[in-house]
C-alpha cells in the first residue's frame, strides 16, 4: 500500500473518532490518573524501603504508608479496569455507527450493487472489517496520548532526585517509535491484503456451499474442493505474515526497553560503588532515589510497549479501512429520496416518457422507454435473457436510478417518499427469500398486525395449506436459513401469500413460475392470475402459456419496449413476439 493512501487511511480513521469523543476523552483523562497513581506508587514504595533499609525505623512505624500504598494499589486497580470500560464502550460506540452507515449506503445502493458481489464478501465487510477497527479505537487512540503524557511526568517525577536517570530515559525513549514505525510500515499493507484474501474466501466458500448439488452432478466436487485448499492456503499464509509482523514488533520493544532499563540499573551501580558521581544535586546518590527510578523506569515504557502491543490493531484498521473507505465514497448514482406521499387507496397510473434506467455506476441499463399502465391494467412483460425486464421492475420499485420522466398517478417516482411507495406494492420474485424465522412470521412481515382470518384466508389463496399438513409445526414451522426445510414451489407459495395479504395498488411480479415443477407452477400462477384482477399488475416471464387473456404484452429488446399488443395481435404479426412463441414451440 502507498504511503499517501496509508495516510489517507488514518485521517479517515480520525475522523470516525469524533462519534465517540466524550468516551476517548474520559479514557484519555483515566490514563492519566492512573499515570499519576504510578507516581505515587513508586514514591511511596521507595520511601518505606528507604525508612526500613537506610533509617532503620520500625515496621510498626511505618504502617499509615503501607495503608496509603495499599489504598494506592486498589484506586490504580480500579481505575485501569474502568478505562478498559470506557475504552470498550467507545470502540463499541464507533463500530456501531460505522455499521449503520455501512447498512445505510446498502440501502441507497439498492439490490442491483448488493448483487455485484458475493454474500460472503458482503458479511466479511460489515462484520468482521468492522470489529477487527474496535482496539483502534478502545485501545490504540487513547494509548496515543497516554504514551507522551505518563512518560513526560515520570520523567518531571525523578528529575528532581537524578537528572542522569532521567536523560537516560528520554534518550533511549525515541528509539522505541522510531523502530516501531521501520516494523509497521508493511503492517498495514499485509492486514489489508489479508482482509481481501479473506472476502474472497468467504465468497467463494459461500458460493460453491450453495452450488454443492450442481457441482457434484457435474463432476466438478473434488476440483472445487482443491480451489478452496489453494484459497485457505493463501489466507493460512497472509495470516502468518501479520503474525510476523506483530512479533517483530514486540520483539523490538522488548529489545529497547530491556536496554534502557539496564543502562538506567548499571548507572545506579556504579554510583553506589562510587565509580560514578554525578547526576544527583549535591549529595551523593541516595537509595530512595535509586528505587524511584528503577521502579519508574519500567513504567516509563509501559505506554510505549502499550501502544506498540496496540500498534498491530492501527495496521488491522487501515486495512479494514480500505475497502470500508472505498464503498463509502465511491459516487453511486442511487435514486433521490422525496417526500410525498400518495393516497394508498387511489388506483396507480403509471406514465413513462424518455425514461432511462441507470445502474449504481451511472451507465445505462435500459430505456429510453415511453409508456402508460392503466389503473388496473394487466401487463406481460417478455423478451430474451438480458434485455431488461427485471431492470424495468427494479426501477419502479424505486431502486435504481433513472433519467428521463416516469410519473406515478402524475406526481414523479422520485419525489415520492420511497418507503410509503413500496408499501403501496406487492411483489413475487424469482427466487422467494424468507428472512424471518417461521412461515407464519415470512407471511406477516408486511402486516404483522394482520388477523388470524386474513392469514389463513390468503395461505389458502396461494395454496400454502395443501402442503402445511406435512410441516412439523404447521404454520409455525421454522423454515430455516435459505428456506432449508422446504422446496422451491412451497417457499414461492409462501412468497404469494405473503404479497396477496398486502393489500396494494400494483402488483410486480419477476419470473414468479421460475424453477418450479408443473403442479406448483399451476397452482402458483393459478393465484397471481386471480389476484392480477384486483390491482394494476405487471409481470415479468419466460413462460408464454396460459397469458392469452392478460390486457397487454410489451416485448423488450436491448432495453427498450420494440412490440406492444394483445395476444392475438401480437402472435399473428410477424414481430419479436412471434419469434419467441416459435422458439419457444421448437424447445417442447
Amino acid at each position: 500500500m502507498e504511503k499517501n493512501r496509508q495516510q489517507e487511511l488514518t485521517r479517515w480513521l480520525k475522523q470516525q473518532s469524533v462519534l465517540s469523543r466524550r468516551w476517548l476523552n474520559i479514557s484519555r483523562l483515566l490514563g492519566f490518573i492512573s499515570g499519576l497513581l504510578i507516581v505515587a506508587q513508586a514514591w511511596l514504595l521507595a520511601r518505606i524501603l528507604n525508612h526500613m533499609i537506610m533509617e532503620n525505623i520500625p515496621r510498626e512505624a511505618l504502617l499509615m504508608p503501607f495503608v496509603v500504598l495499599v489504598l494506592v494499589f486498589v484506586l490504580r486497580a480500579w481505575v485501569v479496569w474502568l478505562r478498559e470500560r470506557v475504552g470498550f464502550h467507545a470502540g463499541q460506540q464507533i463500530r456501531y455507527e460505522i455499521r449503520r452507515k455501512v447498512l445505510d449506503r446498502l440501502q441507497e445502493a439498492g439490490p442491483a450493487w448488493i448483487q455485484g458481489k458475493p454474500a460472503g464478501s458482503w458479511a466479511t465487510l460489515i462484520l468482521e472489517q468492522i470489529d477487527d477497527m474496535h482496539d483502534y479505537y478502545a485501545r490504540y487512540l487513547p494509548q496515543m496520548a497516554l504514551a507522551v503524557f505518563v512518560p513526560l511526568l515520570i520523567v518531571l517525577a525523578i528529575f528532581p532526585t537524578n537528572w542522569v536517570a532521567a536523560l537516560i530515559l528520554l534518550g533511549t525513549a525515541p528509539l522505541i517509535p522510531m523502530f516501531m514505525a521501520m516494523v509497521g510500515m508493511g503492517a498495514a499493507d499485509a492486514n489489508r491484503r489479508n482482509f481481501l484474501a479473506l472476502g474472497r474466501l468467504s465468497g467463494h466458500f459461500l458460493d460453491r456451499l450453495r452450488g454443492m448439488e450442481t457441482l457434484r452432478v457435474f463432476g466438478r466436487g473434488e476440483a472445487e474442493i482443491d480451489n478452496i485448499r489453494l484459497a485457505s492456503q493463501d489466507f493460512r499464509q497472509r495470516t502468518m505474515e501479520v503474525l510476523r509482523m506483530a512479533f517483530l514488533s514486540s520483539g523490538v520493544l522488548e529489545f529497547f526497553t530491556s536496554l534502557s532499563i539496564a543502562l538506567v540499573a548499571v548507572y545506579f551501580g556504579f554510583s553506589y560503588l562510587g565509580a560514578l558521581d554525578f547526576g544527583h544535586y549535591g549529595t551523593a546518590v541516595t537509595l530512595s532515589a535509586g528505587f524511584l527510578a528503577l521502579i519508574l523506569a519500567p513504567e516509563f515504557f509501559q505506554p510505549l510497549r502499550d501502544l506498540g502491543t496496540f500498534y498491530h490493531a492501527k495496521a488491522q484498521a487501515v486495512g479494514a479501512a480500505d475497502s470500508l473507505k472505498t464503498f463509502l465514497e465511491t459516487p453511486l448514482a442511487h435514486p433521490e429520496r422525496g417526500e410525498v406521499t400518495l393516497n394508498s387507496k387511489d388506483p396507480i397510473t403509471l406514465e413513462a416518457h424518455d425514461f432511462s434506467v441507470l445502474s449504481p455506476e451511472g451507465k445505462v441499463l435500459s430505456g429510453p422507454l415511453n409508456f402508460t399502465l392503466a389503473p388496473g391494467q394487466r401487463i406481460i412483460l417478455v423478451g430474451t435473457s438480458g434485455s431488461g425486464k427485471s431492470t424495468l421492475l427494479n426501477a419502479l420499485s424505486g431502486f435504481m436510478a433513472y433519467t428521463g420522466s416516469l410519473q406515478v398517478n402524475r406526481t414523479e417516482l422520485r419525489s415520492l417518499e420511497p418507503d410509503a411507495w413500496r408499501k403501496q406494492l406487492s411483489w413475487v420474485g424469482q427466487n422467494p427469500q424468507l428472512p424471518a424465522s417461521t412461515l407464519r412470521e415470512n407471511v406477516l412481515l408486511a402486516r404483522p398486525d394482520a388477523h388470524e382470518d386474513e392469514l389463513k384466508s390468503v395461505l389458502d389463496r396461494a395454496w400454502v395449506s395443501e402442503f402445511l399438513p406435512s410441516l412439523p409445526n404447521g404454520v409455525d414451522t421454522v423454515v430455516g436459513d435459505q428456506s432449508a426445510g422446504l422446496s422451491v414451489g412451497q417457499a414461492q407459495r409462501i412468497a404469494v401469500a405473503r404479497a396477496l395479504l398486502n393489500a396494494s395498488q400494483l402488483m410486480l411480479l419477476d419470473e414468479p413460475a421460475a424453477s418450479l415443477d408443473a403442479h406448483s407452477e399451476q397452482r402458483v400462477m393459478q393465484t397471481l392470475n386471480d389476484a392480477s384482477k384486483q390491482q394494476t399488475t405487471l409481470m415479468v416471464t419466460h413462460q408464454l402459456e396460459g397469458i392469452a387473456d392478460w390486457d397487454q404484452i410489451w416485448v423488450m429488446e436491448n432495453g427498450r419496449i420494440v412490440e406492444r399488443g394483445d395476444y392475438a395481435t401480437l402472435a399473428a404479426a410477424q414481430g419479436p413476439f412471434a419469434a419467441l412463441l416459435a422458439n419457444r414451440q421448437e424447445d417442447i
